[in-house]
């Protein structure tokens, strides 16, 4: 059974970190390349940062570029996210996502970032 687990998410004041992490069970998780979404009240899902199977590329959106870090952890089956100066602009529900193709891609169950003081 596929599963992609996300803890790590809460309440965080402007400035603050945060990591979260994404547990991954089921499938193949060295073959997938990995995502991170989110999607704040009203708004569509967006992509945010993914990185490659081996871990060797990674890609981000403009509006986290320099603040966020995705990284990966093959052997722990681990991608994790750490997010620094954090605005309230980044509150969201932010989930992980799997890829291998256009019919193998799975989500988690999403985690609530919070950013305010």
């Amino acid at each position: 059974q596929v599963q992609l687990v996300e803890t790590g998410g809460g309440l965080v004041q402007p400035g603050g970190s945060l990591t979260l992490s994404c547990a991954a069970s089921g499938f193949v998780f060295n073959v997938y390349f990995m995502n991170w979404y989110r999607q704040a009240p009203g708004k569509e899902r967006e992509l945010i940062a993914g990185i490659s199977s081996n871990g060797g590329n990674t890609a981000y959106a403009d509006s986290v570029k320099g603040r966020f870090t995705v990284s990966r952890d093959n052997v722990k089956k681990t991608v994790n996210l750490q997010m620094n100066s954090l605005k309230p602009e980044d509150t969201a529900v932010y989930y992980c996502n799997a890829r291998y193709d256009d019919s193998r891609s799975f989500w988690g169950q999403g985690t609530q970032v919070t950013v305010s003081s």
